[in-house]
């Protein structure tokens, strides 16, 4: 039997006492306040014109014109993109999708996310630079500001200045196109719900429904306050894809970057000094990349999580290497180990192409083709088999055993087509309900069907029949399995 020492057993206990003595600061020292929340700083980013820019730029215009011009587009005789949620149909140019057809919504969200991977493997957030909705309307926000209150210098002197009846004006003016634009945006918005002829209507008389005027001004809301007051601050507290980033990043990948090597140490200096003597990189220390930066970020403290690397640092940076005389590129879309290595373009090029890249790649296009032959070979019309819920199998005249089924039938096309109903599975069974029948384009129908069988010689239980819907007019059938019950 082990016995344990006596000594080793015993638990000691060491009493903590806390002191009611308050703590005093050392002598002389001031007591200080320290918030864990830093208080915000408005940013004022500068305007900047070069190639990043003009990019950006023609991304905004097509996104837009693409958005607020999609739902007055006609396709036949009605909207070309619709999603109609009270009818439970998608109208997406010359095609009509059903709630049963989400398989397609899931194809599409998987080449979305695709996407984004493989532009993020690629070059960084470029979709977060160039055609994200907050980015662009930011930029249309922006462009706003400046047209009503002036450029960057103005209105920080604005802003600190008390209150004028100049001030007054603009401020209003500003409100006023943002409200404006943001209304017209939560309207089209709606308008891909709702018809938007019938909704410009509605609006015109004031008749909107409930939901209607709901998603309108919650969607101009949201613009509004998102582009007009949050701004960066979406990017960098709210959006999740700031924080996940970096999983999809490597050294291979382009991004907006500093040429430490060149630029350090930075410092003013003449236009005509020289660099040798001076002891000085190519930075002059301008800080005009900060003041353009959306985000309000230094590009030259290296890769941060807020960077949405929209270019903007290196066009400014550009700018001011052309005044002073010095070779472009000491901020630009490189990778790190581009930059480590001092490659050419030609050899970064090739290595962004590596098998991350090329993965991402072959999976999206394997996507894409299996969504597209999936549509060409889909069946335009919907065929669902229901067994009649008040009996099982009956007697009929003449002695014969009756099923009765409901066949729904849901016609995806946009014109007027003839369906024939025929059954096969089992010896001398028939239709004894009408065959043929007329739907309407985009229109469903639930059809009666009464199958008959002779008594003599039917053996009882359960026998697997097929239905055959065939649209003549399409070349196309459907076939659906159901079950015919002879009782004992």
């Amino acid at each position: 039997m082990h016995v344990s020492d006596s000594k080793s057993s015993v638990l000691k206990n060491i009493p903590i006492t806390v002191s009611k003595a308050p703590i005093e600061p050392p002598p002389g020292a001031d007591a200080e306040l320290v918030s864990l929340y830093q208080a915000h700083k408005k940013i004022y980013p500068r305007s900047v014109s070069g190639l990043f820019s003009r990019w950006r730029w023609a991304l905004v215009f097509l996104t837009q014109i693409v958005f607020y011009g999609l739902p007055w587009l006609e396709w036949g005789q009605r909207q070309a993109v619709l999603f109609d949620l009270g009818a439970r149909r998608f109208y997406i140019f010359g095609l009509v999708l059903y709630p049963q057809d989400f398989i397609y919504l899931t194809g599409i969200l998987v080449i979305a996310a695709y996407s984004l991977f493989l532009f993020t493997a690629v070059a960084g957030r470029l979709w977060c630079g160039y055609a994200c909705p907050q980015t662009v309307y930011t930029e249309i926000f922006l462009w706003l500001e400046k047209l009503t209150e002036g450029d960057r210098s103005a209105r920080m002197r604005r802003d600190a200045a008390s209150w004028t009846a100049e001030k007054f004006g603009r401020k209003a003016a500003k409100q006023f196109l943002w409200i404006a634009v943001a209304l017209w945006t939560g309207f089209t918005f709606v308008g891909y719900f709702t018809p938007i002829h019938t909704l410009a209507g509605e609006f015109a008389q004031w008749e909107l429904g409930s939901w209607e005027i709901f998603w309108t001004f919650f969607y101009a809301f949201a613009t509004y306050g998102n582009a007009g007051f949050m701004r960066e601050q979406v990017c960098k507290y709210m959006c999740p894809y700031a924080r996940f980033q970096s999983a999809m990043f490597d050294k291979d990948t382009l991004i907006v970057t500093y040429d430490k090597d060149r630029g350090e140490p930075r410092g003013a200096r003449s236009k005509k000094a020289d660099l040798s003597t001076l002891n000085l990189g190519a930075c002059v220390d301008c800080s005009l990349c900060v003041q353009v930066c959306p985000t309000g970020i230094d590009i030259r403290n290296g890769l941060q999580y807020e960077c949405i690397g929209c270019g903007a640092c290196a066009d400014v940076c550009d700018t001011v290497m052309d005044k002073v005389g010095y070779a472009r590129g000491l901020v630009k879309y490189t990778t790190e180990h581009a930059l480590e290595q001092r490659w050419t373009k030609a050899q970064t090029i090739s290595h962004v192409f590596r098998p991350r890249v090329l993965i991402y790649t072959t999976i999206l296009l394997a996507v894409v083709l299996a969504m597209s032959i999936s549509l060409a070979i889909r069946i335009p019309f919907k065929v669902d088999v229901v067994r009649d819920r008040g009996s099982l199998a009956r007697i009929a005249e003449g002695g014969k055993i009756e099923n009765v089924f409901r066949i729904q039938v849901m016609n995806a096309t946009e014109s007027t087509q003839h369906f024939h109903i025929s059954v096969e599975g089992m010896p001398d069974l028939t239709v004894a309900s009408e065959q043929d029948t007329v739907i309407e384009s985009t229109q469903s129908r639930w059809i009666p069907v009464r199958l008959q069988l002779p008594y003599e010689g039917a053996e009882p239980g359960s026998h697997t029949i097929h239905f055959k819907i065939d649209a003549p007019d399409l070349g196309k059938g459907v076939t659906e399995k159901a079950v015919f019950i002879v009782p004992r």
